[in-house]
């Protein structure tokens, strides 16, 4: 029953790669010189990519401070304290010793959302999803460093 279908899948990919060859053929030849001439990269601080940082004294956290202000509906929670030192593996999440739904309370820290605890799908789970389970995929420590580029960013109008 699948015979007419494997036939003109192998027909339709006969004629796809003699068109293609006909194309490449008669595009310009390119010379070796070109195809292999460098190509000038940046960095989106306007440096040559093999420049060197320049050196700093490492990443500086911002004090502890109440929660943070959201800019944009579904702003995953800024992190208003350090992390210095956590350690998040696939063993041990250091986060969960305050923000776990049986901790938050007497740690006085915020619950992880509920959402953290559903499928890819959908489905309620028990526990975090693991695909939630990373905090610092989604949430960020503040720092006191200036930005890498120029930004005009405006929060959103609901949020005001």
């Amino acid at each position: 029953m699948n015979q007419p279908t494997y036939r003109f899948a192998r027909t339709f990919a006969f004629f796809w790669a003699i068109a293609m060859s006909l194309i490449l053929s008669l595009s310009a030849p390119v010379s070796a010189a070109e195809a292999f001439a460098p190509v000038k990269l940046q960095t989106l601080r306007s440096v040559d990519i093999t420049a060197s940082d320049p050196a700093g004294d490492g990443t500086r956290y911002a004090p502890d401070t109440s929660p943070l202000p959201r800019d944009f509906v579904q702003q995953p929670p800024l992190i208003p304290h350090t992390i210095e030192g956590y350690i998040v593996s696939k063993e041990f999440n250091k986060c969960m010793d305050c923000h776990a739904w049986s901790r938050a309370g007497q740690a006085k820290a915020t619950k992880i959302s509920i959402t953290h605890f559903k499928s890819r799908e959908g489905a309620e789970m028990s526990s975090v999803s693991p695909n939630r389970y990373f905090c610092n995929q989604c949430h960020v420590s503040q720092t006191d460093s200036k930005p890498l580029v120029g930004n005009t960013f405006k929060p959103g109008a609901g949020l005001r």
